[in-house]
C-alpha cells in the first residue's frame, strides 16, 4: 500500500520534485545529506548553501513562488482523485527495480492498480511503424505472459507498445495486467489517439510517469521514459525495429541493468527487422514464442493465477532412442539458440560431472547438436 503522507510531507516531496533549478542528482544528494524535504526545507540557508549555489540555496530557503505553489497545489488536488497515487523513493511501495538506477526518480505519478507493480514484469517494445504481423506478434506474447501472472510494460506508443498493452488487456480476466510509462504528465495522452487506451489500462492496470503534470511530449522525454520501462522489468522484448531505434536504447539499458533482452527475428529483407537481427548478434536470446521467454525467467504462474496458456513446444524423440521421461524438464531448459558448456550447467542446474552423460542422451535422441566450436543447440521439432 502507498505511504500516507502529512500535509508537510507531501508538500516537501512535491516542492523537491518541482523546484525550478534543482536537478534530480543535487536533490538526492541533499537528500542523503539532510534528509527527508521537510527537513531540507526546514534548514538555513548557510546549511543548504554546503551543497548548491548559492542562489539556489536563498531560493529554497525562502518561500516557494507563486507558479511553484500552484503546481504543488495542482498535484495535491489531482491526488484526491480516485485511483491517483504519489510514491516517493521513501514508500514503502516505490518500485524497488528502480533504485538498479543510477538516477530513480524522486517521485511516481501512478494512476490505477498499485499490485501491478508487484509483479513480475517483462517489458515488450518495438516500432511506432509496426507491420500488422508485427502487431499481431506483440499482442500474441503479451497476452500468454499476462495470463501467465507476468505484468506487461511498455511506453503507450503507437505500432508495437499500443499493442503489447491490448494483448495484455485482453488477458485481464485471466489475471493479465500491464504498466503504460508516459513520456508525459499524467494529465496528458500522448499520442492524443491513444487516450481511450490510457483510459482502460488506468481501469484494468497502471499509468505511471515521472514527469509533471502539465508536461507536454518533447523528444528528451522518451530517452528519460524508455530507462523506467527497461528497469521496471525483468526482461525486454524487441519484436520489430530499425537500427536507428529507441527500441534499442531501451534494450541496451536493460542489458547495463543486467536485465534480459530477447528479440524476435523477420526477414532479411525488412528494415524492421535489422534492430533485432543486430541485438540478436550481440548477445540477445533470439525467441520463436512465448514459452522461450518464460523458459529462461522462470514459466510457473504464481499462485492463484492459471496454469499456463500455451504449451511447452513437444520434446523431439527419435523412435529408436525415445527421450526417457526424467530429462525432458531438462531438454525444456535448452533454448534454440548455442549454449556452452558453463551456460547448460546453469540452466540446467546439474553437475560437471553429471552433464556430459546428459548431452550424450540428448543428443542420441535427436533433441540436440553438438556444433563445432564445443556448443550444443537444441533441434526444432
Amino acid at each position: 500500500m502507498p505511504h500516507h503522507f502529512t500535509s508537510e510531507e507531501l508538500r516537501g516531496w512535491l516542492r523537491l520534485s518541482l523546484e525550478p533549478g534543482l536537478t534530480p542528482a543535487p536533490a538526492r544528494q541533499l537528500l542523503a545529506a539532510l534528509g527527508l524535504p521537510q527537513h531540507i526545507y526546514q534548514s538555513s540557508t548557510a546549511t543548504l548553501t554546503r551543497h548548491l549555489p548559492a542562489d539556489l540555496a536563498a531560493q529554497m530557503a525562502g518561500e516557494p513562488s507563486d507558479p511553484l505553489q500552484a503546481a504543488i497545489a495542482q498535484a495535491t488536488d489531482w491526488l484526491e482523485q480516485a485511483g491517483h497515487h504519489i510514491l516517493t523513493l521513501a514508500d514503502p511501495a516505490y518500485p524497488a527495480a528502480l533504485l538498479d538506477l543510477h538516477d530513480p526518480p524522486l517521485l511516481l505519478y501512478a494512476n490505477g492498480d498499485l499490485d501491478c507493480l508487484g509483479r513480475p514484469a517483462l517489458a515488450i517494445v518495438g516500432a511506432r511503424n509496426a507491420t500488422q504481423s508485427g502487431q499481431e506478434t506483440a499482442r500474441d506474447f503479451a497476452g500468454t505472459l499476462a495470463a501467465q501472472g507476468w505484468c506487461i510494460v511498455s511506453g503507450l506508443a503507437a505500432g508495437i507498445d499500443q499493442a503489447a498493452h491490448h494483448g495484455a488487456l485482453r488477458a485481464g480476466q485471466q489475471g493479465g495486467s500491464t504498466i503504460a510509462i508516459m513520456g508525459t504528465g499524467m494529465d496528458l495522452v500522448y499520442p492524443a489517439a491513444h487516450r481511450a487506451l490510457a483510459h482502460q489500462i488506468a481501469g484494468q492496470g497502471l499509468l505511471l510517469s515521472e514527469l509533471p503534470l502539465g508536461t507536454r511530449a518533447l523528444p528528451h522525454h522518451f530517452p528519460r521514459r524508455n530507462r523506467l520501462v527497461a528497469a521496471l522489468s525483468k526482461g525486454v522484448l524487441v519484436v520489430e525495429a530499425a537500427r536507428q531505434s529507441g527500441s534499442l536504447i531501451t534494450a541496451r539499458l536493460a542489458g547495463e541493468l543486467g536485465r534480459e533482452v530477447f528479440a524476435i527475428p523477420g526477414s532479411i529483407h525488412s528494415p524492421l527487422s535489422r534492430g533485432c537481427h543486430a541485438l540478436i548478434r550481440q548477445g540477445a536470446k533470439l525467441v520463436e514464442s512465448a514459452q522461450d521467454i518464460l523458459d529462461e525467467l522462470g514459466g510457473a504462474a504464481p499462485s492463484g493465477l492459471p496454469p499456463c496458456a500455451i504449451s511447452p513446444p513437444p520434446a523431439p524423440t527419435n523412435t529408436d532412442n525415445p527421450l526417457p521421461e526424467e530429462l525432458r524438464p531438462i531438454l525444456e531448459r535448452i533454448d534454440f539458440a548455442p549454449l556452452s558448456a558453463d551456460q547448460l550447467l546453469r540452466r540446467t542446474g546439474l553437475l560437471a560431472t553429471e552433464l556430459p552423460a546428459v548431452l550424450a542422451e540428448l543428443e542420441l535422441a535427436g533433441c540436440i547438436e553438438a556444433l563445432p566450436d564445443g556448443r550444443f543447440q537444441r533441434l526444432k521439432p
